[in-house]
């Protein structure tokens, strides 16, 4: 049965793959895709690991980020992504082998023998599970969650994720509603880790230099700068926006054109300086790897990808390292955990920024994550939960 199984999802996916072929390639041209399509769909740069060391897999640049401790702890490590943002992330890490990882139909040629795979969240991959539990130590799924939002849409192919989890040896989840969850999907070995997402140790690069009261207008997506600028007294404060993927910087260049004149970072900070002076009340943040560092001098900071309903929020916990007040909206479905995770967020609709202002606390986290355990469980030659 098995095997029936197998040839039957390989026989979709095919079929999948040469219908999709001319809309891939209309992709390729655009700047979001232009690196990982062709890696993934058609392999080209993307050669299967070299080495048998153990294998990290995340999808785009938050869960590639989230990773970072436990890579550090590594002298050599395999990381494939999904994304071009994570593959970029991925590149900073100089004791990693990165790749992208291929479509389903390409995995069963592409996997090689590997101490053992750690793949985080809900990246459910059959064949990357079926042929790495063939081929190596030990299969791991870190930073487990399945989301209230998104649990009917699971239970319907209920048979399905059970086929993906007869392949996955460990279960590291995030909280134990996502352990019931995930349990009802067939997972076994199952224990609640919390959220590693939560461990964070920031390296702040450069030093911004602020004139006014800032508000960091944090991870930003379509409709939402305008939205935002709209409710924000542009006279009192400094204002940056840092928009989610770089492909939208011009983008929003424009937008926020229409609010006054804006100052970009680009523009005025040199790359290898360590300070820089924030001039002007509209600044656009149009380099990437400096959230962090604006955070660090940050008085309030709107969180991004809450405000539209179709993204489901951000990770807040970068900004509530540094206890900074967080003004949210209310579509955070994909991020509950770790929303949890934060005292005194503020959440708010679009025309209650304002309010949430001048009434907003400096947030703190509550839980840490236990890195050295899941460490010890990862490298635990028995493949059990220690």
């Amino acid at each position: 049965m098995k095997n029936i199984f197998f040839l039957i999802y390989c026989l979709l996916a095919f079929l999948v793959y040469i219908f999709s072929i001319p809309f891939l390639i209309f992709l390729i041209f655009k700047q979001k895709y232009k690196k990982s399509i062709p890696a993934r769909f058609f392999l080209i740069n993307n050669p299967p690991f070299k080495e048998n060391n153990y294998w990290f897999h995340s999808c785009s640049l938050g869960e590639t980020k989230a990773l970072k401790p436990l890579i550090e702890k590594f002298d050599k490590i395999n990381l494939s992504v999904i994304t071009n943002t994570g593959f970029e992330e991925a590149k900073k890490y100089e004791n990693a082998s990165v790749r992208f990882l291929p479509y389903e139909i390409f995995l069963p040629f592409w996997v090689k023998p590997c101490k053992s795979l750690i793949v985080m969240e809900a990246e459910l991959w059959y064949c990357l599970f079926l042929f790495a539990k063939r081929r190596c130590k030990k299969t791991v799924l870190l930073n487990a969650r399945i989301s209230e939002k998104s649990y009917p849409k699971y239970m319907k192919f209920k048979w399905f994720y059970r086929k993906i989890f007869e392949n996955i040896d460990i279960v590291l989840a995030q909280s134990e509603e996502d352990k019931k969850r995930l349990e009802m999907l067939g997972a076994k070995n199952i224990e609640v880790v919390g959220n590693i997402k939560t461990y964070f140790k920031p390296k702040i690069t450069r030093k911004y230099i602020k004139k006014k009261p800032l508000i960091i207008i944090a991870s930003t997506h379509e409709n939402e700068e305008e939205m935002i600028l709209k409710e924000l007294n542009l006279k009192n404060f400094q204002i940056v926006v840092v928009p989610r993927h770089p492909e939208r910087f011009e983008e929003v260049y424009e937008i926020m054109k229409k609010f006054g004149r804006v100052v970009r970072i680009s523009e005025k900070c040199e790359v290898k300086s360590e300070k820089c002076n924030l001039e002007g009340n509209l600044i656009l943040c149009d380099k990437m790897g400096e959230l962090v560092n604006l955070y660090k001098i940050a008085d309030y900071v709107i969180l991004g990808g809450s405000f539209v309903d179709n993204i489901g929020g951000h990770n807040p916990i970068e900004a509530a390292y540094f206890n900074k007040p967080i003004i949210s909206g209310k579509y955070y479905f994909n991020q509950y955990a770790l929303y949890n995770e934060v005292e005194n967020m503020e959440i708010c609709k679009i025309n209650e920024i304002r309010e949430c202002i001048k009434k907003a606390k400096p947030t703190k986290i509550k839980n840490k994550i236990d890195l050295e355990k899941i460490l010890d469980c990862i490298k635990a030659e028995n493949g059990s939960i220690l």
